[in-house]
């Protein structure tokens, strides 16, 4: 699940480690009702994760493997306010990283990692965490491109469910934004 939304996500900005709007927390109180009975919650360590949490009355696990890509001096700045030619270098090539942050390379190698250790496990887990992570998690269990990242929506307060079955990943829904 993608975390409730912040100031930066109603900006259309790279995330910032920020509180929750008011609007954002209020509908994160939704959340619990669209989780499974039974399931091993984490959550991303940062704030607006932990405030999703909070505010939907659950008490995850935090995990830092599911923290938002690292986007180095771009963190609170809008991608139309970026160097053109910086944005153009980090979104066609996935191993630049002109913000001196993660490359899309690692932060999906990341995702990809911690997705793997979870087919291996028993029962149903889910997980609050960031828009990014979502979209490199989806392109991991398809097997696809890494440039089919940017072809992925992830909206706030949106569930992702992915299945497991003898380490293959199936997509099984996307984008579901809860109450909605």
């Amino acid at each position: 699940m993608r975390h409730a939304p912040t100031r930066a996500t109603r900006a259309t900005a790279f995330p910032l480690d920020e509180p929750l709007d008011d609007a954002g927390r209020l509908a994160a109180t939704a959340l619990a009702a669209a989780l499974p009975a039974r399931c091993e919650l984490l959550s991303s360590p940062a704030v607006p994760c932990r405030e999703t949490a909070e505010a939907a009355g659950l008490s995850p696990d935090l995990d830092g493997a599911l923290v938002e890509c690292d986007f180095g001096r771009w963190a609170g700045a809008r991608l139309a306010d970026l160097d053109e030619e910086g944005a153009r270098s980090w979104i066609l090539d996935p191993d630049a990283a002109p913000h001196g942050g993660e490359t899309l390379r690692a932060f999906a190698g990341r995702v990809g990692r911690w997705l793997d250790a979870q087919s291996g496990r028993e029962g149903v887990t889910a997980a609050i965490t960031h828009g990014g992570v979502v979209k490199a998690a989806v392109v991991h269990a398809l097997r696809a491109p890494l440039q089919a990242f940017w072809q992925i929506d992830a909206a706030p307060l949106s569930v992702t469910e992915l299945h497991a079955t003898n380490g293959r990943w199936t997509v099984t829904r996307l984008n579901h934004v809860v109450g909605a």
